[in-house]
């Protein structure tokens, strides 16, 4: 799809000071899209209570700031509000070991947020697209590898479970009440940014000369995909026709073990960090690997990054940025 698409087109983002939601909201300014976006945040007396801890910068530059719980009735008001041509959705509860003390907020959050969301968009006339955040980790352990789009949903964890839940809702909507639904699996996206999981975890602690705690023996795989080829894919999802009424898998389609990425990460910063490993991790997931067969047979969407690649820019963002 070319970039003009994007042009005053209206767009909300929820979730948009995450992560995966700055960085997108970032390129669909530069696009020229006019952007609303939805965070977490509290209204008391009258005045919206909010922190901006990544799109601050950007302030100025969005049509409107939606806050509140994303999980809350009052969140389908709210979005009709926005009155969006598009909408992506990437509210959630998204750090795992989180959903282990919390299953039920954590339930509430990604299941019912994607609830509200689908709900409204079912009452703004004018909607084009709802695309959906879904997960790799909906999958669990690969059964079989790469993992394509028909591998069995075993999800091993509360959180993970939550994304099923959400990613088969959506799909249900579409099915039911045609909404024009697309949801997007991304695997182990990674970069500036990120705060949590084992990548942003590694580095930080590297910088900082302190040990590289390894869960287990360090063997478990994933399919670490940097957040620009990520980027591009959810700009497929909100804009390519053939996108509509499918969950398609983004990743690089190569994984590797932690105590790979965890030797490299202490090379390329120059740290003096060990590596030492713990025990093993509650519902851990022993390997995950991309099929991005789909996504380049309908959109011609392949990976620019490898991970060596990405943990280098990564590096230097965070040697730049954290003090």
């Amino acid at each position: 799809m070319s970039n003009a698409f994007w042009k005053s087109k209206r767009v909300l983002v929820t979730g948009a000071d995450g992560f995966m939601g700055s960085h997108l909201t970032e390129r669909l300014l530069d696009l020229g899209a006019h952007i609303s976006i939805y965070i977490r945040g509290n209204s008391i007396t009258g005045t919206t209570l909010y922190t901006l801890k990544n799109l601050e910068p950007q302030e100025r530059r969005f049509e409107k700031i939606y806050c509140g719980d994303i999980a809350s009735p009052d969140a389908v008001d709210l979005i009709k509000a926005s009155k969006p041509d598009i909408i992506f959705h990437l509210a959630a509860d998204a750090y795992v070991p989180n959903s282990f003390a919390h299953p039920r907020e954590v339930m509430e959050s990604n299941l019912w947020g994607t609830v509200n969301v689908l709900h409204a968009a079912m009452q703004i006339p004018r909607i084009q697209r709802v695309v959906c955040t879904s997960s790799s980790e909906i999958y669990g352990t690969a059964q079989y590898a790469p993992i394509d789009e028909k591998h069995p949903l075993n999800p091993s964890s509360p959180y993970a479970a939550s994304k099923v839940a959400a990613d088969r809702t959506a799909y249900s909507y579409y099915n039911t009440y045609h909404l024009p639904v697309a949801i997007i699996r991304p695997f182990n996206t990674f970069g500036p940014r990120h705060t949590y999981d084992v990548i942003p975890k590694f580095i930080r602690l590297a910088l900082d000369g302190k040990p590289l705690t390894i869960h287990g023996d360090g063997l478990q795989t994933r399919d670490f995909t940097y957040v620009s080829d990520i980027v591009e894919a959810f700009l497929i999802m909100g804009a390519h026709p053939g996108a509509v009424g499918k969950a398609i898998n983004f990743g690089t389609g190569r994984d590797v073990t932690i105590k790979e990425i965890a030797h490299w990460i202490k090379e390329m910063s120059g740290s003096g960090s060990e590596i030492v490993h713990v025990e093993k991790r509650t519902s851990e997931v022993n390997r995950l690997i991309c099929d991005y067969g789909l996504a380049n047979k309908l959109f011609g969407w392949e990976p620019r990054y490898t991970v060596e690649e990405g943990l280098r820019e990564n590096i230097e963002w965070a040697k730049e940025n954290w003090k």
